[in-house]
């Protein structure tokens, strides 16, 4: 079984997910951003054995404590698709623009693209490549649970900024509406940003992408 904690993390509150197998307490942690110390205090308390880190996207809340952790524990990075290489090898102009400490810059272990897979032990996490908040977005979604990682694709009640370079906006609707939203109403995700919420209720009632726009 696949089980996750969402931790908040830095004055944006971002959602960093540790995520992991129930079996074999191997886990990854999805967008570590920041505050690295409060992270690894739930990898304490849950007895997680860390083994990889995963990424949605590029931008610097997302992936602020990445180089890090990586060093820290040894951990491949995994994520996230190559078109989002640009976002982490400015990190140091993203870190003086968005009044981030210093953050280096990594190359990712292996980057991802749609039907990939990514795996925790027993577990294992489809890959979607779901373009429009950035080029390289992607998503982690779990079928056995019904559960997925979206980042700043999909909100409770909103979606993702398109304002940033190389965003788009019809990449975006496209991806929520034919590639999370075909997932299955009773999936659950969680967001970059924010509560968590399922695929059916922001088809019923997310002002932006709901089935009443047509």
């Amino acid at each position: 079984m696949l089980k996750y904690r969402v931790i908040p993390v830095t004055p944006f509150q971002q959602n960093a997910t540790l995520i992991w197998c129930d079996e074999t307490r191997q886990g990854a942690v999805i967008d570590p951003g920041g505050d690295l110390d409060k992270i690894l205090a739930v990898v304490e308390k849950e007895t997680i054995n860390l083994t990889a880190i995963f990424l949605t996207h590029g931008h610097i809340d997302h992936v602020g404590a990445t180089a890090e952790l990586s060093e820290k524990m040894g951990l491949p990075i995994e994520g996230p698709h190559i078109d989002d290489q640009f976002w982490i090898e400015g990190l140091a102009q993203q870190s003086r623009i968005f009044g981030f400490h210093s953050v280096k810059s990594f190359t990712p272990t292996r980057w991802l693209k749609d039907g990939d897979q990514v795996t925790l032990g027993n577990e294992t996490l489809e890959v979607l490549h779901c373009p429009g908040h950035t080029p390289g977005h992607v998503v982690f979604y779990h079928a056995a649970s019904g559960f997925a990682q979206v980042g700043d694709v999909l909100f409770n009640g909103s979606i993702g900024r398109t304002d940033f370079p190389k965003g788009n906006h019809s990449d975006l609707i496209n991806s929520i509406r034919n590639k999370l939203f075909t997932l299955g109403d009773d999936v659950t995700f969680v967001p970059g940003h924010g509560p968590e919420s399922t695929f059916g209720y922001e088809r019923r009632h997310n002002p932006f992408v709901s089935d009443h726009r047509g």
